[in-house]
């Protein structure tokens, strides 16, 4: 009986690998298709972004860095990007808890609004802040009354970084909470923790690297976002252009190799997001050490 179960058992393992085993031209031919598509639109456009950058020198390409014009771009990104990652991890994280771990009317709909912003083009998103806040908008009479600027001001920036970044966080978390369960939030509670208690004790140590994982991403978005970002800024020159709207301007100004260097910012803040993300993918895999008593 173990032996006619054992052969079976054999001619199944056999099977299921000669049904997933294709012929080596076909191995091939998708590896050399993968191979082509990467080379020519993701590695080519980045080294030459590189290249053209450093085409008149380094000292151009330095000029073109500390120009007062791009320092500001770079400031205003970077501040972007401080306001609307917080603001978007604390949202995410709250998002994330209330759908997996909670019942409640509404869940479908509140699941739907996080995934908003990925079916909204950019343009599009701008162009509703500009609708609520603009001179002519819902909020405009009174804000110019007040003489509160929104639009072609930070705040403008900031409010379309923060519609468009606010998925990463949440939807990186949410699928991670649901497999997670419930249980260890429960355990926690019938032992008498509090609710911020099982958060910071229980549910955020098991989250951490999908929450890390999410900031990345969301941090990534938030410096090399364009659409919305160009609909509401106005275009200020060293006021209201992050980094790429100043890429825009110097390649329309035919500035290229200055444009290019900008550029190369921004591919370096790609390559460090990359090297991170497989970093945490990496140390994700790792088993977490365990402590044996003696």
């Amino acid at each position: 009986m173990n032996l006619h179960t054992d052969s079976n058992a054999l001619a199944l393992k056999l099977q299921s690998r000669d049904a997933t085993r294709e012929p080596t031209w076909v191995r091939y031919t998708l590896i050399t298709i993968a191979l082509i598509f990467f080379l020519s639109c993701l590695m080519l456009p980045l080294i030459l972004v590189f290249v053209e950058a450093f085409k008149q020198g380094l000292e151009v390409y330095v000029q073109a860095l500390i120009d007062p014009d791009t320092l500001s771009a770079v400031k205003l990104t970077l501040l972007t990007a401080a306001i609307a990652v917080p603001i978007n991890v604390i949202f995410g994280v709250a998002a994330a808890w209330a759908v997996s771990k909670f019942q409640f009317k509404g869940k479908a709909i509140l699941t739907t609004i996080i995934d908003m912003p990925f079916s909204v083009s950019p343009v599009i998103a701008g162009l509703m802040i500009v609708l609520i806040f603009g001179a002519q908008g819902w909020f405009g009479g009174w804000l110019m009354d007040h003489d509160i600027k929104i639009l072609y001001a930070v705040p403008g920036i900031v409010l379309a970084t923060i519609f468009i970044t606010v998925p990463f966080v949440a939807r990186e978390l949410i699928p991670l909470m649901e497999a997670q369960g419930t249980e260890e939030e429960e355990a926690a509670i019938v032992l008498g923790a509090s609710g911020w208690q099982t958060f910071w004790k229980v549910t955020l140590p098991n989250i951490k690297w999908g929450l890390i994982y999410g900031v990345i991403l969301c941090n990534a978005r938030a410096m090399g976002e364009f659409g919305a970002v160009s609909v509401v800024s106005g275009h200020i020159r060293g006021e209201t252009n992050t980094l790429p709207l100043h890429v825009e301007i110097l390649y329309n100004e035919y500035t290229f190799s200055a444009a290019f260097a900008v550029s190369s910012l921004l591919a370096f803040l790609a390559l460090l997001t990359l090297i991170l993300k497989t970093w945490l993918e990496l140390h994700q895999d790792k088993p977490e050490p365990h402590s044996t008593d003696s």
